[in-house]
């Protein structure tokens, strides 16, 4: 499914269980997308582990487990 964010939030809303879960994984993946660019340019920006899980609401050792090795460090 391509479509931007807007459309994928009506298409979750939609009453179709087909169209509403290809829109909720559709929106999982680009969460996911979303969180590894702004993790990564936050750690270019200095940011620590602490400080982002902070601005993520999450532990500081959910975020780094998740992260640190795609981000090699």
């Amino acid at each position: 499914m391509t479509a931007n964010a807007t459309d994928l939030a009506r298409a979750a809303a939609d009453p179709d269980p087909g169209v509403g879960l290809a829109a909720v994984a559709a929106l999982r993946t680009l969460l996911e997308e979303l969180e590894a660019t702004h993790v990564s340019n936050a750690r270019d920006r200095g940011w620590s582990w602490e400080r982002i899980a902070d601005a993520l609401g999450v532990k500081r050792q959910t975020v780094h487990r998740k992260h640190a090795r795609r981000l090699g460090r």
